[in-house]
């Protein structure tokens, strides 16, 4: 008996997703699954989404069964995407700890795929003009984490990245 109530637990851990279905996944971003495959590696049948990260040239294959471990997820929630608008509003938090310690802070918060964390990258490494120069680590990070939300909000508000970005910065710019 209770081999039946855990497989209906086991087939909802598993994300159902679709050809041409845009997904995100934490480390790369916004990608578009092109392909749902069956491959027989080492004995064994194993499902997986293949997702084409067009930005990058690149293609990801994520088992089936490992894609809601491995932190594969759909498109943010036009509620989401406002709360990260919101949060780029907001009065950016600088840390005082040493620069190398944050700058893995930042990259945490880009990898972990969560809109409303890389708003907060971005806010809080933005520099408006007047401001001081940031350094060259410091602008990679910027840069990542505006290009990574960019590429969601123009995917859940089906615009190009271009006016995405352009959106972003108008946020950024009324902060100021």
């Amino acid at each position: 008996m209770s081999k039946a109530k855990k497989t209906p637990v086991k087939a909802k851990e598993q994300l159902a997703f679709e050809k041409g279905d845009f997904v995100v996944y934490p480390t790369h971003g916004v990608g578009r699954v092109v392909d749902i495959e069956a491959k027989e590696i080492a004995g064994h049948k194993l499902d997986l989404f293949v997702i084409s990260f067009e930005q990058d040239r690149m293609m990801l294959r994520v088992p089936v069964a490992k894609a809601k471990i491995s932190g594969l997820r759909r498109l943010s929630s036009r509620k989401i995407m406002e709360n990260a608008l919101v949060t780029l509003k907001g009065r950016s938090r600088i840390s005082r700890a040493m620069w190398n310690r944050r700058a893995q802070e930042y990259e945490a918060k880009i990898n972990s795929g969560d809109p409303v964390s890389i708003a907060e990258v971005v806010r809080d490494l933005h520099r408006n003009a007047g401001q001081p120069d940031q350094s060259y680590s410091e602008r990679q990070i910027y840069e990542a984490a505006l290009d990574r939300l960019a590429r969601e909000l123009a995917a859940v508000e089906r615009i190009d990245k271009d006016r995405a970005t352009e959106k972003l910065n108008s946020v950024l710019q009324k902060v100021a």
